[in-house]
């Protein structure tokens, strides 16, 4: 940069922003901005916009002496959505417990046993992949659970899970200790400003360390309280329930210091925290109450859906007549299917949820519309010489988060050679329209935790169209993971097998040569591809077609002996004493991600 970076003036950008607004920002003519842009590839009018990191690219290589830094909006990250405000006709209400951490470190085999469950036995892989949610009750008082996704494909469902709530109990298990997951769910809880409990599980197991747990929470500015912290760190065993009572009294002594209230004689409202499409059933969300009631018949608006609400059930399918706060319950009746994420409230009447919905698609549509270069765009457009090789793909999910989280962590994978382009998405199984589509744009159907109809089955076998269902999604990732290294333009790599330094010529033609001399490193054997190497110039390529040892044909001859060599070429080759002859193999290799 022109000036000291120490001196360097810093502007606070949006995570999007448009081209001429940028160059306001930086004080230069718009027209040396786009000419910028245009150096790297990037096409683009004073009116369209670019991403963070494209600008963070751009700034750089204009040398201004200006940093830039991403100003955090509702645009580029999950907000932290504040919780609504309860009057002075507000009540206690149950507290909302997330649980998070590492993947396998035990988070649903605790709740099975805090609930007296078995519900890790029937999930795909032994790992949560979805947030379940359900309420138990101790010393006469309900608690809310959730049940957060480990694995590092559900950042998103997790990040969610730590805003819904009020209490998160990190599981660490206490012969594993911190892992990225444990950090980013403490990161997310941190975030959030919610209460953390961290229950140190598998204390059971043979190399259970809490102390070493302790030290590395401490590492991650978790400071428990026994160290002069505000955390509880408490030991317990999912397999023989040891320390659950005093994790679940722990829960209820937080909530009484936080006094967590909501004012129940209100229009309800909360958050969708998973949707899908059942047959007969049609789209069904389940749902937090985070304040008012909700009954059979209200109507409700979540994002650009909204629903009269035909039936109303808890989280193990009971029907039931209200849901208050902190209640999951589980709601059927949306005429589409809500996001995972989106608000709902009461409104009045279907005239008023059908005009807030329609609101909110029309703003989502707009939004949607803008032509947006982000980085993945920048990464096209400077590599569009290189021919960048897309691997076109449709997924299906069970489940709005899953679908979310599935696609960015595929998008996740895109590299400057390959990327992935999803041409298609949705909550359900298979349909015939998937597999025209896919049939079309010659892409690859994956389907997470959803079928295929046996109809649709018949189709796809008599169009080859390609559908890969999975239950664990490491194992789809993976397998897309496969198929993009498939695009990756294969490596040559050559290895050195022996060298020969030549003694004397006693054939020259066109196309062949044969030559004696001494071998100085390695072996020489035939037939073996070779190089004709003068002082440190190549003269060319040959062909090793036979070795002797003397009169006798050999199979190969180490360093130090003498040979003679057959040698076939393509081009003439004036060989000279000296000259060296340099053997080796060549092989074409796969490349991986």
């Amino acid at each position: 940069m022109s000036e000291d970076t120490a001196e360097a003036t810093t502007i606070e950008i949006e995570d999007m922003i448009t081209v001429g607004t940028l160059a306001d920002r930086l004080s230069i003519p718009v027209t040396r901005l786009i000419g910028e842009l245009m150096k790297n590839g990037v096409m683009a009018t004073v009116n369209e916009r670019i991403d963070f990191d494209t600008a963070q690219i751009i700034v750089e290589e204009l040398e201004l002496g200006i940093n830039i830094t991403k100003k955090v909006t509702a645009e580029n990250t999950i907000p932290v959505r504040s919780k609504p405000v309860s009057s002075d006709k507000a009540k206690a209400r149950p507290p909302v417990v997330a649980v998070m951490g590492h993947v396998d470190h035990g988070k649903t085999s605790l709740l099975d046993a805090i609930r007296g469950a078995d519900v890790v036995k029937g999930e795909a892989g032994g790992i949560t992949q979805h947030i379940s949610a359900y309420q138990i009750e101790h010393n006469k008082r309900i608690i809310t659970f959730l049940d957060t996704p480990g694995h590092e494909a559900f950042a998103a469902i997790r990040e969610h899970g730590a805003l819904l709530t009020d209490i998160v109990i990190i599981v660490v298990a206490a012969d594993d200790g911190i892992k990225p997951q444990t950090v980013e769910a403490i990161r997310f809880a941190k975030k959030a400003g919610v209460k953390i409990i961290v229950a140190v599980n598998k204390i059971d197991k043979e190399g259970a360390d809490i102390n070493r747990v302790k030290q590395q929470l401490s590492e991650n500015d978790v400071l428990i309280e026994e160290w002069g912290g505000d955390t509880v760190a408490l030991p317990v065993s999912a397999k023989t329930k040891e320390g659950i009572p005093a994790l679940l009294d722990m829960i209820l002594l937080v909530t009484d210091i936080e006094e967590l209230k909501a004012d129940f004689d209100v229009p309800a409202q909360g958050l969708v925290i998973e949707a899908h499409v059942e047959q007969g059933r049609g789209p069904v969300a389940q749902a937090l109450i985070e304040e008012g009631k909700l009954k059979a018949g209200d109507f409700i608006v979540a994002g650009s859906s909204y629903a009269k609400v035909r039936n109303l059930e808890s989280t193990d399918g009971k029907p039931i007549k209200e849901g208050t706060p902190s209640m999951p319950v589980i709601i059927t009746g949306f005429k589409t299917l809500p996001q995972f994420g989106d608000e709902f409230k009461v409104v009045g009447n279907e005239k008023e949820a059908r005009n807030a919905s329609e609101k909110t698609a029309e703003e989502k549509n707009t939004r949607d519309g803008r032509m947006d270069i982000g980085s993945n765009e920048l990464i096209r457009l400077i590599n569009r010489d290189k021919k960048l090789q897309e691997l076109n793909i449709i997924i299906k999910a069970d489940v709005q988060g899953s679908l979310t989280s599935v696609i960015d962590s595929l998008k996740a994978m895109d590299t400057e050679e390959v990327a992935v382009r999803v041409v298609g998405a949705g909550v359900g199984p298979v349909s015939e329209n998937d597999l025209y589509l896919a049939h079309i744009s010659n892409a690859i159907i994956y389907g997470f935790n959803v079928e295929i109809p046996a109809s649709s089955k018949q189709q796809a076998n008599r169009d080859k169209v390609r559908v890969r269902l999975y239950k664990v999604i490491y194992e789809l990732i993976d397998d897309v993971k496969e198929e993009l290294s498939d695009l990756l333009i294969p490596e040559i790599v050559e290895t050195e097998l022996g060298r020969l330094i030549v003694k004397g010529i006693f054939k020259t033609t066109k196309t062949e040569i044969i030559c004696g001399g001494e071998v100085t490193k390695g072996k020489i054997s035939a037939p073996a591809l070779a190089r004709v190497m003068r002082n440190d110039e190549v003269l060319g390529e040959i062909e090793v077609t036979g070795v002797r040892r003397g009169p006798v044909e050999a199979k190969e001859v180490i360093e130090g002996e003498m040979c003679g060599l057959s040698l076939k070429t393509t081009k003439r080759i004036e060989l000279m004493e000296n000259d060296k002859i340099e053997v080796f193999a060549r092989e074409t290799v796969q490349r991986k991600l």
